[in-house]
């Protein structure tokens, strides 16, 4: 009895131990409940709907973005990382008392950090970075023990960071607080031993760097480029973080040793101490000269020193930095030439040692880079042409010679570069042509820019084979010829300059096919004609110059000409429109224009509509005088009619000395008759023609009168009984008419049939 009572007493203790426990349980889960719903409140945008299932109707592990622990008993972990959420940072998340990860992440969460947050005592993981986040941090975050990843970069977050911030922070590994507003002194570093990454970079902080930093002995990475950071170069503190790879000091005002004139110290402490992977020194305005021991840190991948004050050589120990990926020496002071032990350097890929004073010629040796993908020696002294190895740099994407002294003619072996996309060989004293091989390279997206040089010659068609090119500037230089109608064929050009050069003709309309052009200049060159319409099409065109070239006509209107200006068309004299500055197209002179070939037309069709009917009533007139005469001279009575004579139309010449050989010389003997006007006489030419020649009488009357009037009857009369004349003979005192004789000798009879006896000439 004892035993069984003792047995059922044992059991009701255990059942209400469990029964509490699992109130306890359903009590916790909703209060969590209750605190995210609470959370979902302040969210005033859910644009992926992220929170759609945080309802009453929904298990609380089972909310989007929430995980509890394994026995499901509370909230752990609550993620809602790049959900696109609006709202305010809810303090209700501090009644989540077990959670051990809060990320919210790449929302558009606003509001302070809650001081609340003191509660989550055993929050491991803050991420709450790219958000709008303002206000201080609170001072309650030192209670967060168990913090091992603090990220709250990318936010609006000012004022100082609170000094208690590293004092109990033995398990922090993680910090990143880069990319807000934060000011005043770093505060020491306590306790965070386990500390290896702590980015403060992009803030305002000032002061000197807490040499308590080395208590991190675990330092891997330090980040505090972008502040107002003061004092000297860390050489001591670098020489207790021996596990340091990552040193970013970049863009603070801090100075090297002795007065910042002496880099050595440091660079030998880094070296010898540490394994850096990374240093990046840029835009500290760092003086003295680049020493040898940087040869020593044989680990380096990237080496940033960049706008500071470094004098001196490159020193060849550099070659001994094997691992070197990225060299980045522009604008210092740096003087001399380009060691050729630079080449020893396999892993290289970008090579920046622009705007210095080096000199020389580019060594052939930089063209055994085999991977190097950027090449800028711009901005220096360099000289002699450029080496044909960079040919073999067949991984090169970027190529920047320009702004040196670099003389010769463009290597065609650059053709070899198949992978590059950008080309900078402007401001140099280049020669010659530029090599047709150029269409090889059809991977040049970026731009090619060959400007201010002396290339001349034609532009070679096979630049209108770089589809790909958005700038290409060809200025300055001495090219002739005409722009190709082709080169519309670079449908990617957003750039396009050919001005100051000596190029001619018309500019081709197809130019109004670059449909993604924005700038383009022709100007100081010969071009002529009118201003291809087309490029008012163009709707991306922003700048257009036309100025100082020999266009005329009408400027177009429309597009860019819609808002251009008289410094666009300077010095094109025949130009008018509507532009200020421009003289103005007048109507009348446009309209004479238009109607001077219609005019000129016009004259030259009636002038010889009237030259041709003057030439036909000439024509008409003495058509109509022959048939009046001949019907005239024809008798009334006549029935019939016979075959007329055949008209001759050429009549002999008969010299006088002939008429008076085939005459006997006038000899009576040969007279046939006389009367008063003349004496007629037979004879025989040489060439067998029995011919009568009457010889008028000058002495009586007008002779010349008689014989013209003779001439005219005898020569028109068309008649079965006359005979018409062969030819006659005028001399000033000799005119005679010839006849042709007939064999019968009756020529009376046929001059004048009706004369009975004698042959009687009047």
């Amino acid at each position: 009895m004892v035993f069984r009572r003792t047995i059922f007493l044992f059991l009701l203790q255990h059942f209400f131990i469990i029964s509490r426990h699992a109130l306890s349980v359903h009590h916790s889960l909703e209060t969590d409940r209750a605190a995210l719903l609470e959370f979902k409140k302040t969210i005033t945008a859910d644009p992926n709907s992220r929170l759609s299932n945080w309802n009453d109707s929904t298990h609380v592990c089972y909310f989007t973005g929430v995980m509890c622990n394994k026995e499901h008993q509370r909230v752990w972990q609550l993620n809602l990382n790049d959900s696109g959420i609006v709202g305010s940072l809810s303090p209700f998340i501090s009644n989540l008392t077990h959670l051990r990860v809060l990320e919210l992440v790449n929302n558009q969460l606003s509001g302070e950090i809650p001081r609340e947050f003191s509660s989550l005592q055993h929050l491991r993981h803050l991420l709450l970075e790219e958000n709008n986040i303002h206000g201080q941090i609170p001072d309650t975050f030192s209670l967060l023990v168990n913090l091992t990843v603090v990220d709250l970069r990318q936010n609006r977050l000012t004022g100082k960071l609170p000094p208690s911030f590293f004092s109990n922070c033995t398990l922090l590994k993680n910090v990143d607080l880069s990319f807000n507003f934060l000011e005043g002194n770093i505060p020491e570093i306590g306790s965070c031993r386990g500390l290896w990454n702590l980015n403060l970079y992009n803030n305002q902080f000032t002061g000197e760097i807490p040499f308590s930093i080395t208590n991190a002995t675990s330092m891997v990475n330090l980040d505090v480029e972008y502040n107002f950071l003061s004092g000297e170069l860390p050489s001591k503190m670098v020489e207790s973080l021996p596990d340091l790879e990552f040193l970013h000091l970049s863009f603070n005002p801090m100075i090297s040793p002795e007065n910042n004139s002496n880099l050595d110290p440091f660079f030998t402490a880094l070296c010898n101490y540490t394994s850096v992977v990374e240093l990046e020194l840029e835009g500290m305005g760092l003086g003295g000269k680049l020493p040898t021991s940087i040869g020593k840190c044989v680990y380096l991948e990237s080496l940033l020193l960049q706008e500071n004050y470094i004098t001196g050589s490159i020193p060849p120990t550099l070659s001994k930095l094997t691992h070197l990926s990225r060299l980045n020496l522009t604008s210092n002071l740096l003087s001399g030439t380009i060691p050729e032990e630079i080449s020893q350097l396999p892993r290289l890929q970008l090579l920046f040692l622009s705007h210095n004073s080096l000199s020389g010629p580019i060594p052939a040796a930089v063209g055994q880079f085999q991977h190097l993908g950027l090449l800028d020696l711009s901005n220096n002294k360099f000289s002699s042409e450029i080496p044909k190895s960079l040919g073999n740099l067949v991984e090169i994407h970027s190529m920047f010679l320009n702004n040196n002294l670099l003389s010769g003619s463009i290597p065609s072996s650059l053709v070899q570069c198949r992978n590059l996309d950008l080309l900078d060989l402007s401001y140099n004293n280049l020669s010659g042509n530029i090599p047709p091989e150029i269409t090889g390279l059809r991977d040049i997206r970026t731009f090619l820019n060959l400007s201010h040089n002396f290339l001349e010659g034609d532009l070679p068609i096979e630049l209108s084979k770089l589809e790909n090119v958005q700038e290409m500037d060809l200025s300055s230089n001495r090219f002739t010829g005409r722009v190709s109608p082709q080169m519309s064929s670079c449908i990617a050009l957003s750039l396009l300059n050919i001005s100051h050069n000596r190029l001619e003709g018309e500019l081709p309309e197809s130019l109004g096919d670059l449909n993604n052009l924005e700038v383009l200049d022709v100007s100081v060159n010969h071009l002529f004609g009118t201003i291809p319409t087309s490029l008012s099409n163009i709707r991306t065109l922003k700048f257009l110059n036309l100025s100082v070239n020999e266009f005329s006509g009408t400027i177009p209107s429309g597009g860019i000409f819609d808002s251009a200006t008289n410094s666009s068309l300077l010095h094109n004299r025949n130009l008018c429109g509507s532009i200020p500055g421009i003289p103005s197209c007048r109507k009348s002179t446009k309209k004479l224009f238009h109607w001077i070939p219609l005019l000129i037309i016009f004259c030259i069709v009636i002038s010889l509509s009237v030259s041709f009917s003057v030439v036909c009533c000439m024509i008409g007139s003495r058509y109509l005088k022959v048939i009046i005469s001949a019907g005239k001279a024809k008798p009334e009575t006549e029935t019939e009619s016979e075959p007329q004579p055949e008209r001759i139309h050429n009549f002999p010449r008969i010299t006088y000395k002939e008429l008076f050989d085939a005459t006997g010389g006038f000899d009576e003997q040969r007279k046939l008759g006389s009367g008063s006007s003349g004496r007629v006489y037979k004879g025989v030419l040489l060439n067998g023609m029995h011919i009568a020649v009457k010889v008028l009488q000058l002495q009586t009357g007008n002779p010349t009168k008689s014989f013209n009037r003779e001439c005219q009857v005898l020569k028109s009369i068309r008649h079965r009984n006359l005979i018409r004349i062969i030819t006659t003979c005028s001399q000033p005192d000799f005119k005679a008419l010839v006849l042709p004789y007939m064999a019968n000798g009756s020529l009376d009879s046929q001059l004048y049939p009706h004369s009975a006896t004698g042959l009687t000439l009047n």
